[in-house]
């Protein structure tokens, strides 16, 4: 999570001129000028007041941890259950009848054939086939369109989105957008007197939850069932305390830190690690989210060379390893037994559910088939890896029996 380390780096710093005043003075109003440079989430002060661990990410202020362990929120979520503040996320709606195959022409998903109401991950592709971002798109009709971006990825995909926009509308297409920065996200197991067992994984619904008008998907970054739900941002704090409440402590905030630990063990990607603008879908083996339509039609950005990869085989791939020594971080070489480079770690670390190492990266075709050893340099020193398939932790989505 790259934008952990400007608080961990700072850190050090000061720690290492504790000895000159002036230093830890001149570092202290760096820090404070930061902090008051990013954005803040609805729970902002919720969070303090609870004792959250507030760090800078993605232009955010946002709580990596509470008063339990990392180690111990990411068990608890796995167990109990785990309210995530997601605000700094970007929510939006397209509309019109030009909808579908505006979104359409963006992203590799059959949009099309969902029913309304259900959803699927996607990812916004570039001419030459990598992955823009990925995202959560939702049909909620035939001229809606509902989709989350990432908080890092914001500035460039409302960009990206607007430029094809605008030039969609002047070929005479009708699409158009609001962004939903009058709501909050949050991820978390609910509080709602609807009914909801016959709400699937990936399902849409606009719900009252605890008196507030929300966006409900069943669905999550955790591989656990649970629910992302976008609420009017000045009833988010409420909403926040009775979801806790009604938990009666099992439930609990949760931060930045577990919730990556979380993602690594479901084997889920993280953009900026383990997806990038060189990456395709395919090479990041997300094959199953192009659509059968798609496949023949193609008809989005990229899809020439996405095609090809299909029909073809990529020339490297995205696998998950056990591995041994320190845990392997991201950039950490992989090399065969003779010592030649093979691919790279893209995420690493170890799990807290899993008592041992586990990571992701990319390796050379032919190289990514389970049971396939090989080594990953750590600090200079080589230790044994072996593919193993993903999620590492087996998926609880709630989903038709």
């Amino acid at each position: 999570m790259r934008g952990l380390l400007a608080c961990a780096t700072l850190a050090r710093r000061a720690a290492a001129g504790a000895s000159s005043g002036a230093r830890v003075r001149h570092l202290a109003g760096a820090a404070e000028a930061v902090e008051a440079e990013l954005k803040k989430t609805a729970l902002y002060d919720f969070h303090v007041a609870n004792g959250g661990k507030m760090v800078p990410f993605a232009g955010w202020s946002m709580p990596i941890q509470y008063k339990d362990s990392i180690m111990e929120s990411t068990v608890n979520c796995r167990t109990n259950g785990s309210l995530f503040d997601v605000a700094h996320m970007c929510g939006l709606s397209l509309k019109g009848p030009g909808a579908i195959p505006f979104v359409e022409s963006l992203v590799i998903a059959d949009v099309a054939g969902l029913k309304d109401g259900t959803g699927t991950l996607t990812v916004f592709t570039n001419e030459k086939g990598g992955a823009i971002d990925d995202s959560v798109i939702t049909k909620v009709t035939d001229q809606h369109i509902y989709l989350v971006v990432n908080a890092g990825c914001r500035d460039k995909d409302l960009a990206h989105i607007g430029e094809h926009m605008e030039a969609f509308n002047k070929k005479g297409g009708d699409v158009k957008w609001h962004i939903h920065d009058e709501r909050s996200l949050l991820a978390l197991q609910l509080l709602t007197k609807e009914d909801l067992s016959k709400m699937y994984f990936s399902d849409f619904k606009m719900i009252d939850i605890n008196g507030s008008e929300c966006f409900l998907t069943r669905t999550g970054y955790t591989g656990e069932d649970g629910f992302e739900i976008s609420v009017p941002s000045e009833n988010a704090v409420d909403l926040a305390k009775a979801i806790l409440e009604k938990s009666e402590g099992k439930v609990r905030l949760t931060g930045l830190g577990a919730r990556d630990s979380l993602r690594l063990e479901a084997g889920l990607c993280l953009y900026g690690n383990d997806m990038e603008q060189h990456i395709t879908p395919v090479e990041a083996g997300l094959s199953w989210a192009i659509g059968k339509r798609r496949r023949a039609e193609g008809g989005f950005l990229g899809a020439d060379v996405i095609l090809k990869q299909l029909q073809e085989g990529p020339k490297i791939r995205r696998v998950g390893m056990i591995t041994q020594g320190p845990p392997a971080r991201s950039h950490s070489e992989l090399v065969s037994s003779s010592g030649e480079n093979i691919g790279e770690v893209t995420s690493g670390g170890f799990s807290p559910c899993l008592k041992k190492n586990i990571a992701m990266g990319y390796v050379k075709s032919g190289l990514h088939k389970a049971g396939t050893e090989f080594k990953v340099v750590v600090r200079g020193k080589s230790y044994d890896a072996v593919v193993t398939k993903m999620p590492f932790v087996p998926t609880k989505y709630y989903k038709p029996s």
